[in-house]
């Protein structure tokens, strides 16, 4: 199978879209975390740790699934920038989620 079979092109968009929630997840617990940190006397100090390293790990294999979808899925560069920054933001690695999938259908 190759690199630009159809189907390897949509199992690639699919992974990305995993990842790319996954790390959206991570974040998203890692900034309720912070809050409970910062607002109560709950001790979170060991999920933010553990979760914090997860998260890092998983923001650096987000990175590496945006260089495979410039290089595999031919993404632009503004598509590019636009996966980082949905990264940054909360709740925006899910609008690019949805935002693949509808793409994904249509190959």
């Amino acid at each position: 199978m190759q690199a630009t079979d159809p189907q390897s092109l949509k199992n690639l968009s699919k992974t990305i879209r995993y990842i790319a929630v996954a790390e959206g997840v991570s974040y998203l617990i890692l900034l309720t975390l912070s809050i409970l940190k910062r607002t109560t006397t709950i001790d979170v100090h060991l999920g933010i740790k553990y979760l914090g390293m997860a998260h890092g790990v998983l923001f650096l294999l987000f990175i590496t699934a945006i260089a495979l979808g410039i290089f595999y899925l031919k993404w632009k560069t503004g598509r590019a920038i636009w996966a980082f920054v949905a990264s940054l933001l909360p709740f925006g690695t899910f609008v690019l989620d949805w935002q693949l999938k509808k793409e994904e259908d249509l190959m």
